[in-house]
């Protein structure tokens, strides 16, 4: 799919107005229940938690986007991949990277243990390696690339030959960049999964999560994995995620602009011990980023010196809002040892890298010499 035809497809999308009396805008059927013409025939909708049309639209919308045979919407990133987990069976072993989002490493450590599904810890970033971490109960990997919130960056395509080779499913967590930079399917991977909350959406006022399958008999399965969880997105939330949807990139492009010229300026300042970005030319997952995505994403996250005070800094924050969550036109800043990895051991964290003096910011559309501005008076207001 060529840029062109992206930027087409985010605007036009799957949505035919011929559907709905020419109306450019897909309708907001709020109902729970349809009339069924006749008895014992099946119909495309007869109950929203099965199917409803609103969100049947942006279910297509974002299988047109990842390139899928299908899509599902779900009422937030954590039920997406919730539903993604129950594919699986009792003494399967799932793969995750080293700094894996924490709350998926408590639904994992807390929640599916329970039902027998293991889970490992492993260096996503180095294909070669993973040949020997595959064991005969590993049934999945689970890929953030980049991660959260170090940023590493996996080659999907090497993972998921290794990955295949063992008769494994490779899930791509692909909310950092969005299909608008980066398309894991077509790559190799099985399982797109998306907190559409973030930059799908893009604007800090609906709480989504997105799938997109490749295989159609595995879209069936979970089709009814949908169906009989019931977590499913709302007519109302998913009208707003097919609005945030038509400005992807127009934010993307904006955002990741002022994400680079942020990483370039922190590199160079006094304070910061460590810049974590892959759009860096010295960043460690820059060639493979540039060989599977268009675009390096608006996330980065630094190491703030000992010199300097980091509750000072966040404080001292006028325009970047300390703040959960990323990914819409307001550029906020996350400490992740108290705020995204809280759930988190502290000793799981230090092994992922984690530190206490870790700063993530989410960057946003404002303009670029305010957010400078404000983060060189955070520096100025903390240090020590």
């Amino acid at each position: 799919m060529t840029k062109d035809e992206l930027e087409t497809l985010l605007v036009r999308g799957a949505f035919d107005s011929e559907e709905a009396c020419g109306a450019l805008v897909p309708p907001i059927f709020q109902a729970v229940t349809f009339r069924q013409p006749e008895i014992g025939v099946e119909i495309p909708f007869d109950y929203s938690r099965a199917a409803n049309p609103t969100r049947s639209v942006l279910e297509r919308q974002i299988a047109l986007l990842e390139e899928g045979c299908a899509g599902f919407a779900f009422a937030s990133g954590m039920a997406a991949i919730t539903a993604v987990f129950f594919l699986f069976d009792e003494g399967g072993e799932i793969l995750v990277p080293l700094d894996l989002y924490g709350g998926t490493y408590r639904l994992l450590d807390v929640y599916f243990k329970k039902f027998g599904i293991s889970w490992r810890i492993v260096d996503t970033t180095d294909a070669a390696s993973l040949e020997r971490e595959f064991s005969p109960e590993t049934r999945a990997i689970l890929l953030e690339t980049p991660t959260n919130p170090l940023l590493r960056v996996s080659d999907i395509a090497e993972v998921s030959r290794v990955a295949h080779r063992h008769g494994a499913l490779v899930i791509a967590d692909n909310t950092f960049l969005s299909p608008y930079f980066q398309r894991p399917l077509p790559l190799g991977a099985d399982i797109v999964v998306h907190s559409a909350t973030k930059y799908l959406g893009g604007h800090n006022d609906v709480l989504a999560g997105l799938v997109a399958m490749k295989d159609e008999a595995l879209a069936e399965r979970f089709s009814e994995v949908q169906k009989a969880t019931g977590g499913v997105l709302a007519p109302f939330d998913s009208y707003l995620l097919l609005r945030g949807i038509k400005t992807l990139g127009l934010r993307m492009e904006r955002e990741t602009e002022n994400a680079t010229a942020i990483a370039r300026w922190l590199s160079g300042r006094r304070g910061v011990e460590r810049v974590y970005y892959p759009g860096l030319e010295s960043d460690p997952g820059h060639e493979v980023l540039k060989k599977q995505a268009t675009g390096a994403g608006a996330l980065l996250s630094f190491e703030l010196s000992p010199a300097h005070s980091i509750k000072e800094f966040f404080m001292s924050l006028k325009i970047i809002t300390p703040a959960e969550s990323l990914g819409a036109v307001e550029s906020l800043a996350c400490h992740p040892a108290t705020m995204s990895h809280a759930s988190v051991p502290p000793e799981m964290r230090a092994r992922m890298g984690i530190s206490d003096r870790l700063v993530r910011l989410a960057i946003g559309i404002e303009g670029q010499d305010s957010l400078i501005a404000d983060l060189d008076r955070a520096f100025a207001a903390s240090a020590l």
